[in-house]
This record gives structure tokens, sequence and C-alpha cells, in this order.
């Protein structure tokens, strides 16, 4: 009889609550949500944006030639009385402006116009990782609630049937050795829960960060999305992120700022023309004499060893790293994508697997051993084994959503685009 009550509270503490099957809870979080806050509150996606906006404003000033000078001058005046020396003493004003060898401000223009497009690539980029760091978190926070949840039932479980092990130990019909495991399993579980428990602290403080609020702000329980039921061929997303994401964008602005710069740089040796008026005026007794001077200088590239040709050489030096940059970029990017890609397929057929056969074979397993138990044919520490198994695999098996979540959203993040609507909650399944 207390065998058999045995295996009853056994399969009482192996059903789940019904208030733990359902994980749409009051103040779930989804993962719509969490972008929607990442795009508005994120200190780093502002200050990202604040950088391509100041990018942009250095456009205008860099067409511009230089501002013109107004000089005014009283000349030769005689001391101590200051009045004007006869006959060059005279009143002037002169205007200077500095013209450009043509051709310079047009690639001044240019080179900071790519520099302000790369600026606005790695601003995109900047919201796209972003948004994929609280995607992890999400799914972090995710798969800790879902382990301490397995983990709850699996504590009740053992308590129930530690209790009951006592309870035949004392009659004579169970082992010591029983009651002993049971309050092993009770300990280390315990330890695990609360382990889980700080790391799920941790987590939600980390999305919090990402989201500018406090630290203590209360996460709610992660509504997991549906994922799309397929993916593009892999060549088409290596493809696709070799052309749509925004730090590959950012490189190819990069190398064409630094082959306008090049360009610049070879005209730097070429002079610059300044151009002046000068009005001047002096009174004389039969009226006021007036004057007027043009003038023209050019600039002499008498340090052209050490400067200008200094300036190609690094301007050359520039547009090298650039493009090397820009080729280390696209190969870590093509080696990401397949990364993520198999990540992807690997989790979702493990997770397939886990729920069309290796979790149903080891909830048989569990029922099978139940009807062996309750006539002697094995022994309790097999029943605990074969249960604590069906818990592991389940952990397991949301521990692979939660890596395919993290995959899809870091895929996106490459790809500079949506894979799928994250606002379209997943189907519950039979992972309990």
């Amino acid at each position: 009889m207390l065998r058999t009550s045995l295996a009853l509270a056994f399969i009482a503490a192996a059903v789940p609550p019904l208030a733990a099957q359902d994980s749409v809870a009051r103040g779930a979080l989804t993962l719509d949500s969490v972008y929607r806050l990442v795009r508005t509150a994120s200190p780093r996606i502002a200050a990202a944006n604040a950088l391509a906006a100041a990018a942009d404003a250095r456009i205008a000033p860099a067409r511009r030639p230089p501002d013109p000078q107004l000089q005014f001058g009283l000349m030769n005046r005689s001391l101590p009385g200051f009045g004007l020396s006869d006959p060059l003493g005279m009143n002037q004003i002169q205007v200077m402006q500095m013209v450009p060898f043509p051709g310079k401000l047009g690639l001044a223009g240019r080179v900071a116009a790519e520099r302000a497009e790369g600026q606005r690539a790695r601003s995109a980029e900047v919201g796209w990782d972003t948004r994929a760091r609280a995607a992890m978190e999400f799914y972090e926070i995710y798969r800790m609630d879902r382990s301490i949840e397995v983990a709850g039932e699996t504590l009740r479980l053992l308590r129930d049937l530690g209790e009951t092990a006592r309870t035949m130990y004392g009659v004579g019909q169970g082992q010591q050795a029983d009651v002993l495991r049971a309050q092993v399993e009770i300990a280390r579980m315990d330890e695990e829960i609360t382990r889980m428990q700080v790391e799920r602290v941790a987590a939600a403080a980390r999305l919090n960060a990402l989201l500018d609020r406090g630290a203590d702000q209360v996460v709610g329980p992660p509504v997991l999305p549906r994922f799309p039921d397929s993916l593009p061929p892999l060549e088409a997303l290596i493809a696709e992120a070799q052309a749509g994401r925004p730090m590959v964008k950012a490189g190819e602005a990069d190398v064409r700022s630094a082959e306008a710069g090049v360009r610049l740089a070879r005209r730097e040796i070429w002079p610059d023309l300044t151009l002046g008026v000068q009005y001047g005026q002096r009174p004389m007794p039969e009226g006021t004499d007036r004057m007027m001077s043009l003038m023209l200088g050019v600039t002499v590239p008498v340090f052209a060893g050490s400067r200008q040709l200094a300036m190609r050489r690094e301007a050359e030096a520039m547009r090298l790293m650039a493009s090397a940059d820009l080729e280390g970029m696209r190969a870590d990017t093509r080696g990401r994508v397949a990364e993520l890609y198999a990540a992807v397929q690997r989790s979702r057929r493990l997770a397939e697997l886990y729920r069309g056969t290796i979790l149903p074979q080891s909830r048989a397993t569990v029922t099978s051993s139940l009807s062996s138990y309750r006539v002697g044919a094995i022994d309790f520490s097999t029943l605990l084994d074969n249960q604590m198994t069906v818990n592991r695999y389940r952990q397991e098996l949301y521990q692979l959503d939660a890596e395919q979540g993290q995959a899809l959203a870091e895929l996106e993040m490459l790809l500079g685009r949506e894979l799928f609507d994250v606002g379209r909650p997943a189907a519950e399944e039979g992972a309990k």
C-alpha cells in the first residue's frame, strides 16, 4: 500500500500546476515591446544618432572656402599727436580672400559626405546591435524562468518523495539509502534554484540597463515569439548580409572617403590663391585723395617633402587601411552568418527531436518505471533518475528555444532587417 501511495504521490507531484502552464501571465514581457523600448530609450542609440547628425553638419563647412579677412589700418601716423604723416599717412580698408586650388573644396566635401554616410551606417549598426543585445537578455530570462519553473516542480516532487520514503523506511518497507538520496537531491535542487534566481536577476538588470531603466525595475516573464518556419538558403543570407549589413556599408563609405582623401592629398601641393582689395584715403587741401590697390598671392610649398608629400603617404595608408578593414568585416560577416545559420538549424532540429521523440519516450519510461516500482521490479533510485532525466530534457528544450532566438536576433543584426514577426507569440507545445 505504501509503495502504491508513493507512486501516486510521484504522479501528482510530476504534473505542473495550472498556473505554471500559463506562460502568458499578467505583466508578461514580449520581444516586440522590448524592441520598441530599445528604439526609444537606449542611450547608446541616442548617442550614435547624435554622432551621425554631427557628421552630417560637417559636410557644408567642408565645401566652403575660408572666411574672408577684413582689415582696418591707420597708416603712417605721427607721434605724439597721432596725426597723418605727410606725405604717406592714410586710412585703409582691406579685404583678403583665400581661394583654394580648383577641385580641393569639392573633394573635401566628398570626404566629409562619405564620412557622414559611414557614420549614419554605424548608427544603424548600433541600433541593430543594441536590439540584439536586448534580445539576448530576453531569451536568457526566458530560459531562466522556465528552468526555475521545472526546478521548482522537481523540488516539490523530491520533497513529496522524500517524505514518503521516510514513511516507508519507518514501517520497514523502504531503505535508508532512499531517504538519504532524496535529501541530497533536495539540497542540490535548492542550490540550483538559488543559482538560477541570481542569474535571472543579473539578466534582468542587464536588460534594464539597455532600456535605460533602474536595475530594480520589475521584468515580467518573457513570452516566446513564434520563430520562422524556415530560413532562406545560406548563400542568399551571406549575399544579403554582405550588401545590407550597416557595418559593411560603413566600411564601403570609409573606402570611398579614403579614395577621395587620396585625390585631395595629391592636390595639396598645388598653390592656393589669395586675392585682396585695398582702399585708402588721405585728406588733402584740395580734397580727399582716394586710392585702391589689388593684390594676388599664392602659397609656395617650400616644405613639400615633409608636408604635402607626407600627406599623400598618409592618405594612401588610410585608403589601404580602410580597404583592409572592409575586407575583414566582409570575411567576419560571412563566417558569422554561416555560424549562426548552423546554430539555428541545430537548435531547431534538436528541439523537434526533443519534442517529437526524446521527451515522449522519456515520459513513457517514467510511466513504465512507476508500474515496475509498484510491483517491486525496480528500486526508488531508478524511478527518481528516470523522472530527473525528463526534467533535465525539459530544461534542455527551453535552452534550445532560447539559443535559437538568440541566433536569429544576431542574424537579423548582420542582415540589417527582420526575419520574422516578433509580435506573434509561440503556440504552447507539450514541453511540459
